[in-house]
């Protein structure tokens, strides 16, 4: 298969569709938390998007938990582009952001633990990041019943 060219850069209003559809196919698969239209809107300043010409092929967004935290959510490709590269692209323009706002930890809940390593992450227990567990843990539905797996990395 021949080299593509994915550029990532920040996400724009124009960008939300997208986004939503994305998404929704993750969240119907009970891998990803669904977001509303509006809600993707009102944070589209957190997200980045993987362009493969003019087509937009991934996404990725970065919340603040704290002064020493973010997270990685929402991270995912259009189907026919997993394994090019892309995820780690986007997660590579994400560190970078938490870079840039100082932030020593970025976090992750994935299902996609060695995607996770591969990119330098390792597992750790859910339970040191309260910061999380306040924030988004208390309103989500599987709370009681949490299957993914938290993953941190240190940024230098």
């Amino acid at each position: 298969m021949q080299a593509v060219e994915v550029k990532c850069r920040k996400a724009t209003a124009d960008d939300a569709e997208m986004l939503y559809q994305l998404i929704k196919g993750y969240a119907e698969k009970g891998v990803m938390l669904p977001r509303t239209r509006e809600a993707l809107v009102y944070m589209i300043d957190s997200f980045i998007v993987a362009e493969i010409g003019e087509e937009v092929v991934g996404c990725g967004s970065l919340t603040i938990l704290g002064k020493e935290l973010v997270e990685i959510r929402s991270l995912g490709m259009s189907e026919g582009y997993k394994g090019l590269g892309i995820g780690s692209k986007l997660v590579d323009a994400l560190i970078e952001q938490a870079r840039q706002l100082k932030i020593p930890k970025i976090m992750a809940l994935t299902y996609a633990v060695s995607f996770f390593e591969k990119n330098g992450f390792k597992v750790v227990d859910k339970e040191i990041f309260p910061e999380k567990v306040w924030k988004d843990c208390v309103n989500c539905p599987k709370q009681l019943a949490c299957d993914e797996i938290a993953v941190l990395k240190m940024l230098d």
